[in-house]
């Protein structure tokens, strides 16, 4: 059985723990690889050897910098095929979402190319008599980045490449689930002139995790996961003066107005709610019809759809809608959720409880469901499930429909289909949410915007990625200079008076 390596002052360093993670096929539920679980020892090493590393890395001038993203581009570019063969073997997802996953991480990377601008400082000319006043970014020297597993390249080039575009050094510790991407972006980094040591990956659990938020070496920590974690990490972060953004759950509305193209609407919600398996934090896990012909329209259209899903193995070609999901204990929580919403009475309109695909009996598959009648209180409404399962809440207006969504306690993203602008321009400006979709399901900014959610769905100041990402890992230092000014006389400097 294959075991994996940290990535440490740029080589493949084997664990030394004695402790490992077992990384499975979800096709097959076979374990295909064991991952080291780096000690706290372990851990503080490779922070040491970072914050070694950095002053040189950061010393570097902005367009140097950016001539490695620059190269990273095309390495990626190049290795495309081999990283979405690699995170779909590990994750479950098909190669086309795989390739998504690397191209909306390579888009971050170009973006930070452009660190010579985005690292720009103000000047101001004459401030004062002789004075002048300006300020300049630096990074903050060492930073930890810990990943979710549900976008394995996508999530840690978000936060790698604006992190050492600005100077930083970096320690990722990458999900234990499908570790193999992130080590190969970071000998990726490395083929494109990144420094040895500039950035470690060390693969490990809460240990390693508890090292990175204790360090006092680190300036900085980026988190993406669940909402509890979240929490924690920006709790336990910030409790020792660490600069911290954290994100965490979501639970996604999409509201339907009675004018919506019916057929665009029902297309939008199936790619948005099972692509993937459900396993993103944008995905659309709540149809919010408004009016009761507008539900019943909308279930009418969706059956057939979902029902026409194919589920199956990455390896089954192009034409696979979605594969399984990550883990056995996974597969297991999602159907526990689907029982808990049938108890609470939820009508169970698609129900694929028992599915199982033949000659993958041992995977981690889940297949379609779609619930209608679905209630507030009820559990399947409250909690992130994470899955390829859409609950349907009808709304009898639309202020009823946008309260819904304001009142939920995760913030990350919302859509409208309508074909009203005025409906469209107030739920845009009156809804709590971070990201708004107007007849888009998943609104995912563009590299140069940032994402991020609101209220429980992120815990921090500024965002993912776009303008936000380099001012997380840079700080503003402001300078005020005075040359004395004067005439020589006789051999001898005499200063003007300065006031």
């Amino acid at each position: 059985m294959q075991e994996l390596n940290h990535f440490i002052d740029g080589k493949n360093v084997p664990g030394s723990s004695g402790r490992f993670g077992d990384v499975f096929n979800p096709a097959t539920g076979e374990v295909q690889a064991r991952v080291p679980l780096a000690s706290a020892a372990e851990t503080e090493a490779a922070i040491a050897s970072a914050a070694a590393a950095q002053p040189e890395w950061g010393a570097m001038n902005p367009q140097k910098r950016g001539r490695v993203m620059m190269e990273m581009v095309r390495l990626l570019n190049r290795d495309m095929d081999k990283l979405a063969e690699a995170l779909s073997r590990e994750h479950g997802k098909t190669i086309p979402d795989a390739k998504g996953d690397v191209q909306r991480g390579l888009e971050v990377i170009e973006y930070c190319i452009g660190a010579p601008q985005l690292l720009k400082g103000d000047f101001t000319d004459g401030a004062g008599p002789g004075i002048d006043m300006y300020s300049m970014r630096q990074p903050l020297g060492v930073v930890g980045i810990i990943m979710p597993f549900n976008f394995p390249a996508m999530m840690p080039l978000w936060h790698i490449g604006p992190a050492l575009a600005c100077g930083n050094a970096a320690v990722l510790k990458p999900s234990e689930r499908d570790p193999s991407v992130p080590h190969m972006i970071g000998e990726l980094f490395l083929e494109a002139g990144l420094p040895a040591g500039v950035l470690q990956v060390v693969n490990g659990d809460k240990e390693a995790v508890d090292t990175i938020l204790d360090s006092e070496v680190i300036q900085g920590v980026s988190f993406v996961g669940s909402t509890p974690v979240a929490q924690y990490i920006y709790a336990r972060a910030t409790a020792t003066g660490k600069r911290a953004q954290c994100f965490g759950g979501a639970k996604n509305h999409m509201i339907i107005m009675p004018d919506a193209d019916m057929d665009q609407a029902a297309d939008a919600l199936v790619g948005a709610g099972y692509g993937a398996a459900g396993e993103r934090c944008m995905a659309v896990s709540v149809a919010v019809p408004v009016g009761e012909e507008t539900a019943d329209r909308l279930i009418e259209k969706l059956v057939p759809r979902i029902e026409k899903l194919r589920v199956a193995p990455y390896t089954d070609g192009d034409d696979v809608d979605f594969g399984p999901v990550v883990t056995r204990e996974a597969q297991q929580r999602i159907l526990s959720l689907i029982d808990k919403g049938v108890e609470e009475g939820a009508k169970l309109v698609v129900d694929n409880r028992d599915f199982k695909l033949q000659g993958y009996e041992d995977g981690f598959f889940v297949g379609p469901h779609l619930f209608d009648h679905v209630t507030p209180g009820m559990e399947i409404y409250k909690t992130e499930i994470f899955g390829p399962v859409l609950s349907t809440v009808r709304a009898g207006s639309y202020e009823e429909a946008l309260k819904l969504a304001m009142d939920h306690e995760y913030g990350n993203g919302t859509a409208i289909f309508t074909r009203d602008g005025d409906t469209a321009r107030d739920f845009a400006h009156r809804v709590n949410i971070g990201m708004v979709g107007i007849n888009v399901p998943i609104p995912v900014p563009l590299a140069y915007h940032t994402f991020g959610g609101w209220k429980k769905s992120m815990f921090g100041d500024l965002n993912q990625h776009g303008p936000d990402s380099f001012r997380f890992y840079s700080r503003t230092k402001t300078v005020t200079s005075r040359w004395p000014s004067g005439l020589k006389e006789g051999g001898e400097f005499h200063f003007k008076a300065m006031d």
